[in-house]
Formats: C-alpha cells, structure tokens, sequence
C-alpha cells in the first residue's frame, strides 16, 4: 500500500512539472546564483544521505505530500537517480514560466545517461525560494 502511495505522489509531482513546462519565457531578471546553490546544497545532501536537509530545500507544500524526510529521500532515490547520484552537473537557462521560475540542469546520471532536470520554484512567505518540483527528461547534453 505504501508503495503505490509513494508511486502516486513521485508521478503527481511530475505532473505538475509538466504543466509548469508549458509556456516558458527567457526573463533577465531571475537570480539563477540562488536557484543554483539550492540545487548543489540539495544535491549535496543526497550525496551525504542527509535526508532532512534534502527535505528541508522542499517546498511546504511538497513536505505535506511526502510527509517524511526518510519518504522523500526513498522517493528521489528510486524515481531520481540522475539528481540522486549525478556524475556531472551543468547549470543551463533559468526561466520564467506563468507558475513560476524553472532552472535547466544539466546531469549524467549513475549509468552515464545524460538528462535534462528542469526544476520549478516557489518563492515562500519569508522571501526564501524552495523547490517545488522536479521534471527529467533524457538530453543530448548540456545546451544553452
């Protein structure tokens, strides 16, 4: 049962990175600098295995979803592991779509596969910006 609970939330987050994808704009003015240290000090806690740190980077709304930070990490370990365990990681384009900025990373997986992270953003209440979901796509490699 909590196995396909799990399945059914890592598909709804994916999901909504797919609708966030639709209709994107270059926008000069995103701070990138800061999308990028959230994503190397997530990055960074996967590596450790520091699962409530990697929590912590989550948007409220994704921490109500998945509940735990042990959830979480199972969750991106088993459906993420281009993020989870990536080889290299190049930044590409920020953008603003009508839901809110996204960032390209560039990633090769565990396996040596290449794949494109688009991660969204919401910024939250006390002005911080968190991640609010992560869609992968297989990529020829890095492409500004």
């Amino acid at each position: 049962m909590a196995h396909a609970r799990f399945w059914k939330l890592a598909a709804a987050v994916g999901v909504s990175l797919v609708l966030v994808s639709g209709g994107v704009r270059a926008e000069d003015g995103l701070d990138s600098g800061a999308f990028h240290k959230i994503i190397k000090d997530q990055m960074s806690a996967f590596a450790s295995g520091n699962a409530k740190q990697a929590f912590s980077f989550a948007t409220n709304s994704l921490q109500q979803r998945f509940q735990t930070p042990e959830f979480f990490m199972e969750m991106v370990r088993q459906g993420y592991q281009p993020v989870y365990r990536p080889k290299s990681v190049t930044f590409g384009r920020s953008k603003m779509t009508e839901l809110g900025p996204t960032q390209e990373v560039f990633v090769t997986g565990p396996n040596g596969k290449n794949w494109m992270a688009l991660y969204s953003f919401e910024q939250q209440e006390d002005g911080s910006w968190r991640i609010s979901g992560c869609y992968l796509t297989e990529s020829d490699g890095f492409s500004a």
